[in-house]
């Protein structure tokens, strides 16, 4: 029992020593600068990643934005002028609110539209089977109404085995 204790021992010292642990500290001056730069990094998106913010990311360039982020706060920039900085440089994707120009109508009303267009369809589609009901001829609709009559009557009566 003492030799797995060691075993045991030492496979934890050996996962604490190989486990790789990055931790970045920015030190601000004040809690509102640190405030605006937590929530610049949970807005801005990481180029490399996608659909992580620099916050979550572990990317070099994510690494690189976070401290221009930084660097930026410390030199007395607003946020307005921080996110246009990176606009600039890594395009539109780079913030998950994009601006309102001809380049992302697309992204901004794109789902209203396909909502608007599935509703016209639906709407289409309900007035065109109902017109098919009533064209019936009189002959077919007996027919369908006989059908019908003999499907609910064997469905109500209990059948005799």
């Amino acid at each position: 029992m003492n030799t797995a204790r060691k075993y045991l021992f030492f496979l934890f010292c050996m996962i604490a020593v190989n486990a790789p642990a990055s931790i970045e500290v920015y030190e601000f001056e004040t809690e509102e600068e640190e405030q605006r730069f937590q929530l610049l990094i949970a807005e801005l998106r990481c180029p490399k990643c996608q659909n992580q913010n620099l916050a979550d990311s572990n990317a070099e360039i994510a690494k690189d934005l976070k401290a221009r982020v930084y660097k930026l706060i410390n030199q007395g920039k607003s946020d307005t002028e921080i996110v246009d900085y990176l606009i600039e440089r890594y395009g539109d994707f780079v913030s998950y609110r994009p601006p309102v120009k001809p380049s992302t109508w697309l992204l901004w009303f794109g789902p209203f539209a396909l909502f608007f267009l599935v509703g016209v369809f639906l709407l289409w589609r309900t007035n065109r089977v109902d017109k098919s009901t009533r064209d019936l001829p009189d002959l077919d609709r007996k027919k369908l109404q006989q059908v019908l009559s003999r499907y609910s009557n064997e469905k109500n009566t209990p059948e005799d085995k």
